[in-house]
């Protein structure tokens, strides 16, 4: 009789795998490894190399990974490595539109310039107020003053003589007193008074008034023309007073314009700028004869706020292309933004309160954002295509387009904008936006996607040691031991899973080497060792471990019903692993079965009172499939089943515990006893074939660390699918135990093999008569479900 092949325990040599001493120590001793920036990611590497080094519009970058894989460090170093050679972009200011001053005007230069202007323009205010007033106190100014208010008093004093020629020629007296003219009539050769007047005869009186009367006519027709004259004079004054601005002006704009001669814009700047600072100067003039006159500060702010750039991006001549990584993206961080402020309750803005945003400053270089952050703030993703699809910036509030602002606001010039977009986000957010956004592809047409584990080979252990050794060196020590490199390197693997992988989660590493030199330090040493390493993981396992330990403590106190020894019918020990905020560990769970004579089916207890999730719902309704394949080819699969994951009162996903509750299932239904000794994991498909499960590590070692506090016994272990066994990196606790026989890990790789070793019995294999061996565990089952349909369905003829 053929019997099922049961595997033997996997040797302890196999249960983790150790990097290449050898290697390491060579690596430790090779500088060119410090200059490494990834690690592995050579699909990752080719596509960046690819994105950066295309101009053509749209190929903007979509870096695909989940965090803490290093995707920031590794690009942001890769990037401004590779955009060393690229050209310096050009500066960009903002100016005064003093035609329209709502809408400000762009100004672009060559790098460097914007700040060499901006001091040339300090220079030529400290200039004009050291020129003025002082230009108006020349005597050759003074002289012309005069001159105009003599030509000015000519006319006036030419038209009062012809009238009072006239009066006098009539015995009437012309008097001129404050600007104010009257006639007096002259009687006996002199004025007389109002008193004298009234005693003369009322026909005198008379003759008088009707004189004065035609005086008043001639003086009226002698002044008509005294406004105009009053008008000329004041344009010759202003015109002496612009002339003589601009004339102190002139030189001053004159030596930067040959200055900047070779720049047109900056030139063009220069010209525009001279009438207004004319008109400006004699503003500020006119304000120096009030009683409030500005004070040096004032006049110098004045000008300043009308003329001086406002720099929007500056670069060093030699700084290369930008590398600008913006945290937090929300509209004003990436487009700028316009400030106010106020006086005497009245806001106010001008072009000199426009403020960059990151999109500014990455102009001419490369932005990196996060995708995730980014398409949860308002109004920016729809804004962010818009500039790339049309290669323009323009800054402007979208709350202004759906009336949530009515203040008066700016409206400067767009700039042109030439940047190559670096997202950073996860691969649900990728595909989501490939679905439901057309413009998407269109626009980042470059997918870098970062592997989630990292090929163990020669090249990756060299790129690994080099930016461990390089953390190390900024973290202030002078070295690190090659044992503890060695367990880094195994510290990796275990979070990769993988006897042959590193994690790709690289921050990870660095955040242990952090809490490690914390021990460096408390130990006053220089030199990071193993040591260092392991009171970090138990010092962060002992941070963490609240959860785990009250769990296990609930198990040993029997609140929690889990058995290490003996035989049970119906019950299997499980394993279950637990996410707990950065800690992740496992635990066992009893899963128990029923069976008796009906029609339910299997029933999962979990599905039907909503804890069960569809994962492991599914791989409970698998069981139903596997039965009726196995053992009903002849007759209706018929029969009622409870299945349940004990003492669980939280949600359960996964179908890591379907294996075990087969056998579960199998144990009730044969009444054969599984042995409280074993713990099982494995997921399993219709025709019994074993799957892998994840976890697997922490499942083992949480069954090992309950079957430790109640004594080893020497038959305990964990029953894990063979495909799992490259996965196994368990602790040096587990793996001395297991290598002094205390403890055993089985791979199996069909359901009969677990069976043969939870129940101790032979599981069957078919013979050519397509029936099971008496005694075996499948001959039991198929009975047993015979039984059942015929009670059930009635007994055949």
């Amino acid at each position: 009789m053929k019997k099922t092949l049961v595997p033997d325990a996997i040797p302890y040599e196999q249960l983790k795998a150790q990097p290449s001493e050898a290697l390491i120590q060579r690596f430790m001793e090779d500088e060119s490894a410090l200059q490494a920036t990834f690690i592995g990611q050579a699909r990752a590497r080719e596509a960046l190399r690819f994105g950066l080094g295309i101009e053509a519009t749209g190929y903007n970058l979509y870096v695909m990974g989940e965090q803490a894989t290093g995707r920031y460090t590794l690009v942001h170093d890769y990037v401004e490595k590779a955009v060393k050679h690229k050209i310096t972009p050009d500066d960009w200011v903002y100016i005064n539109n003093f035609d329209e001053e709502r809408q400000p005007l762009a100004l672009r230069l060559s790098a460097g310039d914007s700040k060499r202007l901006l001091d040339d323009l300090v220079a030529l205010i400290d200039d004009v107020l050291d020129t003025f007033p002082a230009a108006f106190e020349n005597p050759g100014y003074q002289r012309r003053k005069a001159a105009i208010a003599r030509n000015f008093e000519l006319k006036y004093d030419h038209a009062i003589d012809a009238v009072e020629q006239i009066a006098q020629s009539q015995n009437i007296a012309l008097y001129e007193d404050g600007g104010t003219i009257t006639f007096s009539p002259i009687v006996n050769g002199k004025p007389i008074n109002d008193a004298e007047f009234s005693q003369l005869d009322d026909a005198t009186r008379a003759g008088f008034y009707q004189l004065i009367d035609t005086l008043e006519d001639k003086l009226s027709e002698a002044l008509i023309e005294l406004p105009l004259w009053k008008r000329e004079h004041s344009e010759q004054l202003r015109e002496l007073k612009r002339a003589t601005a601009e004339q102190g002006i002139r030189p001053l704009l004159k030596n930067l314009e040959h200055k900047y001669a070779s720049q047109l814009g900056i030139l063009k700047h220069l010209r525009q700028i001279k009438a207004p600072l004319i008109d400006t100067v004699l503003e500020l003039l006119a304000m120096e004869g009030k009683d409030e006159k500005p004070d040096e500060l004032d006049r110098k702010s004045f000008l300043e706020e009308q003329f001086l750039p406002n720099i929007i991006v500056s670069h060093d001549i030699t700084a290369g292309a930008p590398v600008i990584y913006e945290p937090n993206p929300t509209h004003q961080n990436l487009f700028g933004k316009i400030e106010y402020n106020s006086s005497q309750g009245v806001a106010y803005t001008n072009y000199s309160m426009i403020r960059p945003g990151a999109l500014h400053r990455a102009n001419g270089g490369y932005l990196l954002l996060d995708a995730d952050k980014l398409v949860q703030q308002p109004y920016v993703w729809e804004s962010l295509k818009l500039a790339l699809k049309f290669s323009t910036l323009k800054m402007d509030s979208p709350q202004q387009d759906v009336g949530m602002v009515n203040s008066i606001t700016l409206s400067p010039q767009p700039i042109d904008l030439n940047v190559k977009v670096i997202l950073m986000g996860s691969r649900d957010l990728y595909y989501t936006l490939q679905d439901y956004d057309d413009e998407f592809d269109e626009l980042f047409r470059v997918l870098v996607d970062f592997d989630h584990e990292i090929n163990l080979d020669e090249n990756n252990l060299r790129d690994f040691v080099g930016r461990v050794r390089h953390q190390v060196l900024l973290l202030g020590l002078e070295g690190i031991s090659s044992a503890a490199m060695s367990r880094l390197v195994t510290y990796s693997m275990r979070m990769a899973e993988h006897q042959q992988k590193l994690s790709a989660r690289f921050a990870d590493v660095i955040e242990l080497l952090k809490e490690a030199n914390f021990f460096v330090q408390d130990n006053e040493g220089s030199v990071l060792d193993i040591n260092h390493i392991e009171d970090a993981l138990a010092a962060k396992r002992r941070r963490t471990g609240r959860v785990r330990g009250a769990l296990l403590d609930d198990i040993k106190e029997g609140h929690v019903l889990i058995a290490t020894e003996g035989k049970a019918v119906g019950k299997v020990n499980g394993l279950t692993v637990l996410e707990i905020g950065d800690t992740t560990f496992g635990t066992p769970a009893r899963i128990t079965s029923t069976v008796y004579a009906g029609a339910s089916g299997v029933v999962d207890i979990e599905r039907e009172v909503e804890l069960g999730q569809p994962i492991h719902s599914k791989g409970v309704m698998l069981l139903t499939g596997y039965l009726g394949n196995k053992y009903a080819q002849y007759f209706p699969l018929t029969l009622s089943a409870n299945i349940a994951l004990e003492q669980s009162y939280g949600h359960i996903d996964g179908d890591s515990a379907s294996l075990g509750e087969l056998i579960a299932l199998v144990s009730a239904l044969t009444e054969i006893p599984a042995t409280q000794e074993l713990a099982i994991t494995g997921s399993i498909n219709q025709y019994g074939e074993v799957q892998a499960v994840g976890g697997v590590n922490e499942k083992i070692e949480g069954f090992f660390d309950l079957c430790m506090h109640r004594g080893l016994t020497g038959n305990q272990g964990v029953i894990i699918p063979a495909s799992n066994q490259i996965n196994l990196m368990l602790n040096d606790i587990v793996v001395d135990a297991i290598k002094a026989g205390q403890f055993h890990i089985y791979a199996v790789e069909t359901v009969d093999q677990a069976v043969c070793l939870l129940t101790g019995r032979d599981a069957g294999e078919l013979n050519s008569k397509d029936r099971y061996p008496k005694g075996s565990v499948n001959y039991e089952a198929v009975n047993r479900l015979y039984n059942i349909a015929n009670i059930v369905n009635g007994a055949p003829d």
